[in-house]
């Protein structure tokens, strides 16, 4: 049987089969298969009831925004706009797309099923498939390359597929959770010590990492440190073989890094340059750490799991990225002793303990108590590139080596004695039943108007104008224009909305979640905070006006059923006369507002 090493040192390709065990193997990988995509299917079955009118309970911010990503991405095919930038959100400033996650590897081949069932029916199927896809991707690069054993790799895929961090970002957040050209990128860089790859692995390697950008530059990032660490500490063990194909490892990097900034000189240039970058995230790098006691603890939607104990531990539903259970963790720590000769399993291990070190930020936290205990993470979280991260994600690096160790554990089952077998089966058994994952929660979305799918808008807003939803798109307070947008395929340009941008460019570059706040936008959003309507002023109504011309409006919608959508109503109506009741909803025609010129 190959050792862990052997395939790191070797990376020889798998031993010739027999025919007769050839189409067993082949019935084992489309049966690992169908696992995947029933198990995949069960976790969103209840958003596939309804994709367009249904939302992600646990996060519908996250689900909203990445109808617009997959919007923006139709609109790229068969409107010809730009990739990296659009205005059709947050007129008149627009987004800058690359700076944010906007999936253009998946969304742009997927527009054609945008366009005709919807945004809601992509993001439901990326999601699926993501889910199916990295759990066959790392079977597949298990089966192919580490394990001689199916039943292992299967396990292997198993976990990294729909290990609990992966599901509780399924909640949402569609870019982590297809992670299936990630195990090609490791392989790739694994047998970049190849004789004779360093040109043709190379090139492979510069391919899979320019996809990957266009899925989510954070898990490629997540995975260089990752194998960074690994080779450091594979090194420190195993001097003499490093020494050896440092040589040829490094040239192929170096075919890898230039091919792919050929490639990605212009997006990334338009990524940290363009209008609309930024630096640095809207919140400080101690406030979304991994909790230590989620090391042991189960996730929300783990079938042991408890929503209520989850949430001390656990920044948010779609940042649950550890809960390995106390069974699981213990099976994990099993599995490197099982493996402890193998010293590129204990490199695996340092990396997995290091990045997750890494996740728990710059002061510890244990059950969602904040201690004095100050880690190494605080002498970096202000490094470029690493303040773009949420720190907590970091530990979707130990949850995913976690599956590979277990494969590999596994795969050495036939060595052990019947009673160690025994024992090890038994707790993989109790490890893996109370990670079940249960069907993401779903609530119905708000109903979209007449107004808008029957597409009376068209006979207010003309092209070079918005449609303004009130309350405004924003953060948490105005998905709903935002979803009424993105679901009618951004046909029409709508101000502000929740993305990543500046916030107040150019004076203020660091990372914001939604557009610089304007006079008239904080005035709504107090009105419908509080239900108290202002003393409209001549002032006042010319300030409204002044930030309506300059979101170049035709037309200005009540959503129904808003908070406090009487106050609103009544701010509107002081400022602009009375509105009229056109396709369910109150409007006000202000086509009679100047045009700023687009200079």
């Amino acid at each position: 049987m190959r050792a862990v090493d052997e395939v790191v040192e070797e990376q020889a390709a798998p031993e010739p089969q027999e025919p007769v065990a050839a189409p067993r193997r082949r019935r084992a990988d489309l049966w690992a298969l169908l696992n995947y995509v029933v198990l995949s299917l069960v976790v969103m079955c209840q958003l596939w009831r309804d994709p367009n009118g249904r939302v992600l309970a646990s996060n519908d911010d996250d689900h909203g925004i990445f109808l617009f990503m997959i919007a923006h991405s139709e609109r790229v095919v068969f409107h010809g706009d730009n990739p990296f930038f659009t205005d059709r959100l947050n007129a008149p400033d627009g987004v800058n797309m690359m700076a944010n996650t906007a999936l253009l590897a998946l969304g742009l081949p997927m527009a054609p099923v945008t366009h005709f069932l919807g945004a809601g029916v992509t993001v439901a199927f990326l999601i699926t498939i993501g889910l199916a896809g990295t759990a066959w991707a790392w079977y597949w690069v298990l089966s192919r390359h580490l394990v001689k054993s199916r039943v292992a790799a299967w396990i292997g895929g198993l976990w990294c597929g729909f290990c609990p961090a992966m599901v509780s970002h399924a909640n949402g957040h569609v870019n982590f959770v297809d992670q299936f050209v990630i195990p090609f990128i490791v392989l790739q860089v694994l047998r970049l010590r190849e004789p004779g790859r360093a040109v043709r692995g190379g090139l492979i390697l510069a391919a899979l990492i320019v996809l990957q950008v266009f899925i989510n530059e954070e898990s490629l990032l997540f995975t260089a440190l990752a194998l960074g660490v690994f080779v450091i500490a594979y090194a420190a063990m195993s001097w003499k073989t490093a020494m050896r194909d440092a040589p040829r490892m490094l040239a192929g990097l170096g075919v890898a890094g230039l091919g792919a900034v050929v490639l990605l000189a212009y997006p990334l240039y338009f990524q940290f340059f363009h209008r609309g970058h930024y630096h640095g995230q809207p919140f400080e790098p101690d406030k979304y750490v991994t909790d230590l006691a989620s090391v042991v603890g189960f996730a929300r939607q783990s079938l042991a799991g408890n929503a209520e104990l989850t949430r001390r531990m656990s920044v948010s539903a779609t940042e649950d990225n550890t809960f390995f259970g106390p069974i699981g963790l213990l099976m994990i720590l099993v599995s490197v002793l099982v493996l402890w000769r193998s010293v590129a399993a204990r490199a695996a291990a340092i990396s997995a303990l290091v990045v997750l070190l890494a996740s728990f930020g710059p002061r510890l936290r244990v059950y969602g108590h904040d201690t004095s205990l100050k880690l190494p993470f605080g002498l970096v979280s202000h490094i470029p590139v690493i303040d773009l991260v949420s720190v907590t994600r970091f530990a979707l690096v130990p949850s995913t080596i976690a599956g590979v160790l277990l494969a590999l554990a596994a795969d050495r089952m036939p060595t052990m004695s019947v009673k160690g077998r025994r024992w090890f089966i038994a707790g993989l058994v109790c490890a893996l039943v109370p990670l079940i994952p249960k069907p993401l929660p779903i609530v119905a979305g708000d109903p979209l108007p007449p107004f808008i799918t029957q597409g009376t808008y068209k006979q207010y807003v003309p092209d070079d104008r918005t449609l303004v939803t009130v309350p405004l798109p924003d953060v948490t307070t105005g998905r709903t224009g935002q979803r009424w947008a993105t679901l009618n395929l951004l046909d029409y340009r709508t101000p502000r909305g929740y993305f990543m941008g500046p916030a107040d460019a150019p004076a203020n570059d660091t990372g914001s979640w939604s557009a610089p706040p304007r006079w008239t936008s904080r005035l709504l959003a107090q009105v419908r905070l509080t239900g108290k309507v202002p003393t409209m002023t001549e002032g006042m109504k010319l300030a409204l006006k002044k930030d309506l011309t300059y979101w170049r409006a035709a037309v200005v919608v009540l959503v129904p059923n808003s908070r406090n959508g009487g106050a609103l109503q009544t701010v509107l109506t002081e400022a602009l006369g009375p509105p009229q009741l056109v396709g369910g909803v109150q409007i006000w025609d202000v086509r009679y507002l100047p045009v700023p010129s687009q200079g």
